[in-house]
């Protein structure tokens, strides 16, 4: 996904190391993570609760490669969520078929966006996506391009929203 607001490096990330993740500020409003970051296996789930403020989250590509979880739950701001192609992704020589993978995005009332490049969340078995009602945008991967997004999971879309077709 060539996305414009992943940039290829970002010197001007929020992000750029575990010891950055770590230090967060709970207060913060935008939360983007440099290209090729926490790549070290420290960190195996990602819980954004901390951040009750986020307003938007973009992550560069090829980052959090050692991650299990994923959980986008209950942020009241959250407008924006970009995640970079080849995230979350577990090579397959450390994947087992019966890891469980988890990506929630849920009870975010205001969030319109969700962008994923592809190759993200490539072994993952759960995506749900759920009580995002303001959601207008759900870009998963590429029409033109193989993307091995969830390839191990069901894809999950709940919603009171009904779903218009443009």
């Amino acid at each position: 996904m060539n996305h414009p607001s992943v940039p290829h490096h970002n010197p001007n990330a929020t992000v750029h190391s575990i010891e950055e993740w770590t230090s967060l500020s709970s207060s913060v409003t935008q939360l983007i993570v440099d290209c090729c970051c926490c790549n070290d296996g420290q960190l195996t789930i990602l819980d954004f609760s901390n951040w009750r403020e986020l307003k938007v989250i973009e992550i560069g590509s090829h980052s959090f490669q050692s991650v299990e979880v994923v959980k986008i739950v209950g942020l009241n701001e959250l407008e924006r969520v970009v995640i970079g192609k080849n995230c979350f992704r577990k090579r397959r020589i450390t994947w087992n078929r019966n890891e469980r993978l988890f990506f929630w995005l849920k009870n975010c009332p205001v969030v319109k966006e969700l962008r994923i490049g592809r190759g993200s969340f490539q072994y993952y078995t759960v995506c749900e996506i759920e009580n995002d009602d303001c959601l207008e945008v759900a870009e998963i991967g590429s029409v033109r391009e193989s993307s091995c997004n969830f390839s191990c999971a069901s894809l999950e879309l709940k919603s009171a929203f009904a779903w218009k077709a443009s």
